[in-house]
């Protein structure tokens, strides 16, 4: 799936121009301070720069670390936004960090993608935009780190799948959970038996976004692009509520795919999943925002619905045990497993200790991320596959191998929905 490493054209374009033109050779381009030359050196441009995206690069609090900027391998380059005040704010974030005024900015992530300098992508724009954005990132030769959910429908998460594996990518899901001791132990513990035979799986997250029915309402803002902004959603007049646009279903799959996005990749991930899915997808009687059941054909339920904690995780019931996780807590029944060691001839997961840093060696490896597009788009359907299914308010039988509803036409046509002009994938 992935080649051998490439050369760097940072690295090409450095020594072309030292050759070119005497000058001084500056201790940032040698390595000093614990920065890689050059020539080891990714060059980084990052879009989408709201609250997320500023933390990315690290501009807030980052939970593994300073950011994508405190990498000593990594050089940021360029920002793009179509919110000039996310922009201005992330460029001088960058320019401070580095004591210069080098940074690029654009508002328009094609021009940025124009640039054969460009080795990696920050993707932590909209939801809206995740697959749009990284599949042009893909086809323009870049590695891409792309926030999560990686999709707004089931097609485009697919699509993104085939583009990274066509163009050779490394690609890394924001799915950082992953690279989280607590859970890939709880996972370790449930794919080795140590709770038996699994039966159920309990995901806390909250349920689907609603239909957007906010009036014209409001000037746009000066320092917003709204068509940019509004991308391949449908037109309609601005109204200062849409920003608020992960609770709408135009721009966003709500907390199924926000939380969801992280809470039902470590259930599929502790069932062995990675590369199939749920059979069968039944709603509430009655339509009842709460609670939904996912059927595997191996024989193990998995509901949507609340757990002890009232943080968004995983609980795992088995024939001998049970395994709760979640960011802030983990719990084992027996209260002993919470000790196990897992022996050296048992099932071992992909382990990573720093999610942004595992997608950064492995764009110089090109070896397998933790949380690759194939990955990332088994688990993001499990979150669109509910959505459809509270949307239709009846069950859904789906063939995980044909990635298709079982004799339901329906249902396939939601798999994805119109693009408005001029944006395709």
């Amino acid at each position: 799936m992935y080649g051998e490493p490439i050369t760097r054209r940072a690295f090409l374009k450095t020594a072309a121009s030292a050759v070119a033109l005497p000058g001084v050779i500056t201790s940032s381009a040698l390595g000093a301070n614990g920065r890689a030359s050059a020539g080891e050196r990714l060059v980084m441009a990052a879009v989408g720069l709201g609250g997320q995206g500023t933390r990315h690069i690290g501009g807030g609090i980052w939970v593994q670390g300073g950011g994508f900027l405190s990498m000593p391998d990594v050089q940021l380059v360029a920002v793009c936004d179509v919110n000039s005040n996310n922009l201005n704010r992330a460029r001088d974030i960058v320019n401070k960090y580095y004591g210069n005024n080098d940074c690029a900015t654009y508002g328009d992530y094609r021009e940025l993608f124009a640039r054969d300098d460009i080795d990696i992508i920050l993707c932590a724009t909209g939801d809206r935009w995740h697959s749009p954005v990284s599949i042009a990132a893909a086809r323009a030769g870049k590695d891409i780190y792309c926030e999560k959910p990686i999709s707004l429908t089931v097609y485009e998460a697919g699509e993104l799948a085939r583009t990274v594996r066509r163009y050779n990518r490394i690609f890394q899901t924001g799915t950082q959970q992953r690279s989280w001791h607590e859970f890939r132990f709880a996972c370790e513990l449930v794919l080795n038996g140590y709770i038996g035979r699994l039966k159920h799986v309990t995901v806390n997250v909250g349920g689907p976004p609603q239909e957007c029915d906010l009036p014209a309402g409001g000037t746009v803002p000066d320092w917003l692009d709204y068509d940019m902004w509004l991308g391949q959603a449908p037109w309609r007049p601005f109204h200062p509520g849409i920003l608020g646009w992960m609770a709408w279903s135009d721009y966003s799959g709500g907390e199924m795919t926000n939380w969801g996005a992280h809470m039902f990749d470590i259930a599929q991930w502790a069932m062995g999943m990675d590369e199939s899915g749920p059979v069968e997808i039944i709603p509430p009687d009655g339509g009842q925002y709460r609670v939904l059941t996912y059927r595997y054909a191996n024989g193990v339920t998995m509901i949507r619905d609340k757990i002890n904690r009232s943080e968004p995780g995983v609980l795992f019931e088995g024939t001998e045990g049970k395994i709760e996780v979640t960011r802030q807590y983990l719990a084992t029944e027996p209260e002993h497993l919470i000790r196990q060691k897992i022996g050296p001839d048992e099932i071992h997961l992909y382990e990573s200790k720093n999610h942004p840093e595992n997608f950064v060696k492995c764009a110089k490896s090109r070896q397998r991320p933790a949380s690759d597009a194939d990955v990332g788009y088994r688990s993001i359907t499990v979150c669109h596959l509910g959505n459809i299914a509270y949307r239709l308010n009846r069950p859904l039988k789906w063939d995980p191998e044909k990635e298709q509803f079982v004799n339901d036409p329906q249902a396939d046509r939601m798999l994805k929905r119109p693009m408005r002009s001029p944006w395709r994938i």
